[in-house]
This record gives structure tokens, C-alpha cells and sequence, in this order.
């Protein structure tokens, strides 16, 4: 019975050598498994870092593209602002003469108008000009011996463009 029970301990059946190489891969595998979590670890901070990262971009974009839009228009504001002084300048002055006050009115609508052709404004719509949908709305069609047809040959409001794009049509009064 004895030589049973010392066949059915695999630990007395197994040679020194062969338990010696089972413990040495035991522990190269659990060397490895510490490595693979140890890099598991290094991986998951990296992702954390990089998550933080691109989410700090994000909020740091959301907030320059905020005042992006709130100071859009500085720049137009900035150019405008000697217009209204000279608005302001001339409705301070206080006399009869219109020829004056058409004068200074003239000269204002001049550095408005230098102002915002400046900014990408155009305007369009210009009499004897051809007509053209694209830009001009037609409210009236006219006999006209002096344009030919197709031509505007009043203009009742002028239209414009922003950089090549349809801001406002031009209305107009066509010649037949």
C-alpha cells in the first residue's frame, strides 16, 4: 500500500530537474505578467494625460473662438470711430450756413464710404448699368430713349456686396 501512495504524490513522481525549469518559466511568466501590468499602468496614465490635454485644447479654442466673435468687428469699430467724431463735430456746430453743413455732411460720407469699402464692401447698382438678377432687384421697367434695354436707369436704393457675396440687392427701374 505504501508503494501506492508514493506513486499518487506527483510532486515525488516528478524529477528535481523538471520541477526546477516548472518553477524558472513560473517565474519568467510572472515577471512578464508584472511587466504587462506595469505598462498597462504607463498606458493608462498616458491616455489620461492625453485626454486631459486635448480636452484643455479644446476648452482653450472654445474660448479664443468666443473672443474671436466678441472682437469681430474691432477693427471696422476702430476705422468707424473718426466718422461719428466728425458726426458728432458737425452737429455741434450751430449755424444757418447749409452750404457748410453740406460740405462737412459730403466730406464724412466720404471716409465713411473709404471706412467700409475698405472692410470688403462694394457697392452695385449704378445707373446705365446692366442688369444683372444676381444683384439688382428690378421694382419698375421704364421706356427710356436715352439707355438701351436692359439697363438701369434709376436706382431708388443702392445694393451691396461683402467680399464678392450679396450683402443687399440693389433696387432699381429697368429700361424696356
Amino acid at each position: 500500500m505504501e508503494e501506492t501512495m508514493e506513486n499518487t504524490n506527483p510532486a515525488a513522481a516528478t524529477p528535481p530537474d523538471e520541477v526546477d525549469a516548472v518553477e524558472r518559466n513560473i517565474e519568467a511568466l510572472s515577471r512578464q505578467l508584472g511587466e504587462a501590468e506595469a505598462k498597462l499602468t504607463e498606458m493608462r496614465d498616458t491616455v489620461l494625460r492625453e485626454r486631459a490635454e486635448i480636452d484643455n485644447q479644446r476648452k482653450r479654442l472654445q474660448r479664443e473662438l468666443e473672443q474671436a466673435r466678441k472682437f469681430a468687428n474691432e477693427k471696422l469699430l476702430g476705422e468707424v470711430l473718426p466718422v461719428l467724431d466728425n458726426l458728432e463735430r458737425g452737429l455741434a456746430v450751430e449755424t444757418a450756413d447749409v452750404t457748410a453743413l453740406r460740405g462737412g455732411v459730403e466730406l464724412t460720407l466720404r471716409e465713411f464710404s473709404r471706412v467700409v469699402e475698405a472692410s470688403g464692401l462694394k457697392a452695385v447698382g449704378k445707373v446705365g448699368e446692366a442688369f444683372d438678377p444676381e444683384l439688382h432687384q428690378a421694382m419698375t421697367m421704364v421706356d427710356s430713349a436715352e439707355h438701351g434695354s436692359g439697363r438701369i436707369v434709376m436706382v431708388m436704393q443702392k445694393g451691396y456686396l461683402l467680399n464678392e457675396r450679396l450683402l443687399r440687392p440693389a433696387l432699381v427701374t429697368v429700361a424696356k
